[in-house]
């Protein structure tokens, strides 16, 4: 499945986070969102990528953006996640792959000569009409939330 374009609706979507509760598209309108997909709880890029949106949380609150992280993995193991990173932010629980598809990061993969299906790194910044305003693809874990955060600095006046 290909991306969504940039200017269009961002897909709605309805999923747990890793305290159970249930969150749709429509919760957030009024507000900006970062949409976060990332392969898996407790790897190292994911880790790394979560800690440096916890590290930045309080300049995406001054800004008034959410930020929503999104993999494939159970709220069991998000609970466990956010706990160990002490992440102040929700992770949404996709195990169906629903929400993936329809942002077209669930994708063939490579890794080390292996062929695979799995969710590949990209965050959609979504405006408070909810329409995708910019995509990150091949998303650097470790500078990511900085360059978001410049990005909402521009678009946010």
């Amino acid at each position: 499945m290909a991306l969504p374009q940039v200017g269009a609706p961002a897909p709605v979507f309805t999923l747990h986070d890793q305290d159970g509760v249930e969150h749709s598209l429509t919760d957030y309108r009024g507000k900006w969102l970062l949409i976060y997909f990332y392969p898996r709880d407790n790897t190292a890029g994911c880790a790394t990528e979560a800690s440096g949106m916890r590290d930045e949380f309080q300049h995406f609150e001054k800004i008034g953006a959410t930020v929503l992280g999104v993999s494939t993995d159970s709220v069991k193991s998000h609970k466990k996640f956010a706990d160990a990173y002490r992440l102040p932010f929700t992770l949404l629980s996709d195990e169906r792959k629903e929400m993936v598809n329809a942002y077209g990061v669930w994708s063939e993969k490579k890794f080390m000569g292996r062929v695979y299906l799995g969710t590949v790194r990209t965050s959609f910044l979504v405006n408070p009409e909810g329409t995708i305003v910019k995509i990150y693809e091949k998303v650097k874990p470790k500078i990511h939330a900085g360059e978001v955060i410049a990005d909402l600095q521009h678009l946010v006046k």
